[in-house]
């Protein structure tokens, strides 16, 4: 860029114009400083530039590049016979334990069950408080609700379905760190065994890959469960979909959301049923959810023990939140996903199933493409 200010044509046009001269001289060299600073500036604007632009794409072209796998994870076709198994389950909400629902709903639910491969009914039956106990004032139904559901739908199983907020991301919750408290989850499960269910479903979130305490609260649970001749089942984060993702993750948001493969291997090997909360996964499209859900089904199939029901949740709700969008995580979008990680990974798989999530939030429409894409 040329300098602001010249010496004039450096011709001699007497006193007044040699000061005039002078004048634009001392002003042109003051000028000159100047846009230095400017280029400077503008050389630091442009290097910042380009500093964010290759940090972007640094995070942008591996996303870019796993959404693309998803996409293409979800084509081709799944293989014949993948279907429901008889091992399906339904998470329901309160209403059937504290007095809302009489023996006509229960009719109802038979009716809606009725040639579905559904077995197992987890019914929300806490929350545990934050030291591990369960006022038993949380089921006042849950007798009834047993009996009625053993009468209308002979084999199908009623779980006690426990959870809490973990005090991992905030001092309030519950503590497994705290041996006083896993032993008060242990007295809490015998609990509900004695008050007549068939198993204790647990759903403790949100909960760190690798975390030891929780390890050795399933041994101690399935103990108790194994001597009562009833189920020990967990609902489980969703696996790694990239290599050590879960551990990029917290440490950007403080926030647990994934487990490595190997920890979820770790999990299922320690109780008789696990459910995958497939759901709530970020995916903006219908084909990215149903790729997402096959590969999350693949890994979950991979080191899951054979001893162990494997069951991949379906999203029987409709929001629109971080973390979840209605209009692609559908219930035919996860069918297909499902399908398609079963035909890849174990397509002749006797123990495994879906889990419909929730009861309450269920469409018709759900129901009915529940039916056709998996039950058919």
């Amino acid at each position: 860029m040329g300098r602001a200010g010249g010496t004039g044509t450096g011709r001699d046009e007497g006193p007044g114009a040699t000061d005039e001269n002078a004048d634009k001289t001392v002003a042109g060299t003051a000028g000159a400083d100047a846009p230095s600073g400017t280029g400077r500036r503008r050389k630091w604007i442009r290097r910042t530039r380009r500093t964010a632009l290759a940090l972007v794409l640094l995070l942008l072209l591996p996303t870019l590049a796993a959404e693309i796998a998803l996409r293409v994870n979800y084509t081709g076709d799944p293989a014949d016979g993948t279907r429901t198994r008889n091992q399906d389950a339904i998470w329901l909400g309160h209403a059937w334990v504290d007095g809302r629902k009489g023996d006509a709903d229960v009719a109802a639910l038979a009716r809606r069950l009725k040639g579905t491969g559904i077995r197992d009914l987890y019914v929300h039956s806490g929350p545990l408080e934050h030291d591990g106990t369960l006022p038993e004032s949380d089921h006042p139904r849950a007798a009834w609700l047993i009996d009625a559901v053993h009468r209308a739908l002979p084999g199908v199983r009623v779980q006690a379905w426990l959870g809490d907020k973990l005090a991992t991301e905030s001092p309030d919750g519950l503590r497994l760190g705290r041996a006083a408290t896993r032993t008060a989850i242990v007295a809490s499960t015998r609990q509900i065994l004695a008050a007549g269910f068939d198993g204790a479903h647990f759903d403790l979130e949100p909960l760190h890959s690798g975390d030891r305490d929780y390890l050795d609260l399933l041994d101690r649970l399935h103990e108790v469960t194994r001597a009562d001749q009833a189920l020990l089942s967990v609902a489980a984060h969703q696996i790694d979909p990239l290599p050590g993702f879960h551990s990029v993750w917290g440490t950007l948001t403080n926030h647990p959301k994934w487990w490595s493969q190997a920890y979820f291997g770790q999990v299922a090997r320690r109780v008789d049923q696990i459910a995958v909360m497939s759901y709530d996964t970020m995916q903006p499209l219908k084909s990215l959810y149903g790729g997402y859900v096959a590969q999350q089904t693949s890994l979950a199939l991979e080191v899951t023990p054979d001893s162990t029901d494997l069951l991949m949740g379906l999203p029987f709700f409709h929001e629109n939140r971080f973390g979840h969008r209605g209009a692609a995580e559908t219930v035919p979008a996860a069918v297909r996903g499902v399908r398609l990680g079963l035909s890849r990974t174990d397509a002749d798989r006797a123990n495994f199933g879906v889990a419909l999530y929730v009861d309450f939030a269920a469409t018709e429409a759900d129901w009915t493409a529940y039916r056709a894409g998996w039950v058919r």
